[in-house]
């Protein structure tokens, strides 16, 4: 996508309270308002790196705003808490390698939060099972724990 201009979107993330936290995620613009995601969010749900987002530019915001996901990219996303932080050869260092292991890709906001893509040819299942066996805190954000659950009584 080398004539695609790389752009900053922003996303409102709502709290309980009723307020709201901003994210700005790297995007690629494919014309008419649309952006390709590209890289993984830490806080925003239901989207997840290379999705295809209208977001019109927001004269309040100062930014090309996040209105709706346009086409979902097959990735997921997992966001991941590490206690201890990682470091060079500890237990949570050895879990982001297992997870590079089974074809994840991670960016790190700071050594303990981590945003973890789970391509489409990586089962989300042995993602979740991974985290749980080594006992990490961590949460599903595309899909979100309400959209694998929706069944659920």
């Amino acid at each position: 996508m080398s004539d695609a201009a790389e752009a900053k979107e922003l996303f409102r993330v709502p709290n309980d309270d009723g307020t709201a936290e901003v994210e700005t995620l790297f995007a690629f613009s494919l014309g008419q308002d649309r952006y390709k995601i590209d890289n993984c969010p830490f806080y925003a749900y239901y989207i997840s790196l290379h999705d295809i987002v209208h977001a019109p530019f927001d004269d309040g915001e100062g930014f090309a705003t996040f209105q709706e996901v346009v086409s979902k990219s097959g990735n997921r996303t997992v966001r991941v808490i590490f206690d201890p932080p990682v470091e060079p050869g500890n237990r949570s260092a050895e879990t982001l390698n297992a997870l590079a292991a089974l074809g994840c890709g991670y960016e790190g906001a700071n050594p303990k939060y981590f945003a973890v893509n789970v391509p489409p040819q990586v089962e989300l299942q042995a993602v979740q099972a991974l985290l749980m066996e080594r006992e990490v805190e961590w949460e599903s954000a595309d899909p979100s724990y309400a959209e694998l659950h929706r069944d659920d009584p």
